[in-house]
């Protein structure tokens, strides 16, 4: 039960929808403009570096905000259980901002959300996340490529983290569920991302910057939304 109401209280702090809202405030429905998702990536693209990182510190802290109350309410009394509760808790928020809904079920892709939770976890997650989306993207400059090698990666890391003690209250069997749940979870990210692996793999996939080269084109081949307006 506790379980339930761990992804209850993430799906509900999950629904906000801050590019949705942010796009809503400058005029447009960023859903209509560039890839359609309310996340990060497109606002960059559409709306510019500011907004974009304006959307990805909202994304992110409501993902923390969750993992931060549950922590207030349950970490006493389920104390030896408190970091699978917290991914039962992110699991719900990237649910929400993937799933609102009151838009039809269409929101983004997760990845904020996914380093809120990430960033409120375990500060040994946060080091190992943050160097291998930094070196691929700046390598690169392929979100999609980095998203998908930090999910890779710290499913890797949480099962070596697991069995060599890092979380010692937890018995083996809850463990493993752990593990399930980390596995579900980036096996959401590579879905919501197929469309960017068969771009990556034809080398087609568009790339990001944090500058005035994005370019943003809708279906009939002219430049959507205001790139950089917001900068």
């Amino acid at each position: 039960m506790i379980r339930i109401v761990c992804v209850l209280i993430g799906y509900v702090f999950g629904l906000f929808q801050t590019g949705y809202f942010y796009g809503k405030a400058h005029g447009i429905d960023i859903r209509e403009h560039g890839s359609g998702n309310s996340g990060t990536t497109n606002t960059l693209r559409v709306l510019g570096t500011k907004a974009g990182l304006i959307v990805f510190a909202g994304d992110c802290l409501k993902c923390m905000a969750a993992v931060w109350l549950v922590r207030l309410l349950f970490g006493g009394s389920y104390h030896n259980i408190i970091y699978l509760l917290c991914l039962y808790t992110g699991a719900g928020a990237i649910l929400g901002h993937n799933y609102p809904f009151y838009m039809h079920f269409k929101g983004g892709k997760g990845i904020a959300a996914t380093a809120g939770m990430v960033l409120s976890f375990h500060p040994w997650f946060v080091v190992t996340g943050v160097i291998m989306f930094f070196a691929t993207f700046f390598t690169t400059h392929y979100v999609s490529l980095g998203s998908l090698l930090v999910y890779t990666l710290l499913m890797i890391q949480l099962v070596i983290s697991g069995q060599t003690g890092v979380f010692p209250e937890m018995t083996q069997g809850q463990l493993i569920e752990m593990y399930v749940l980390f596995g579900c979870m980036t096996a959401l990210a590579f879905w919501k991302h197929r469309e960017n692996i068969g771009r990556l793999i034809h080398g087609t996939e568009r790339k990001t910057y944090l500058t005035k080269k994005n370019k943003v084109e809708d279906g009939s081949g002219h430049e959507a939304g205001h790139p950089d307006k917001a900068d």
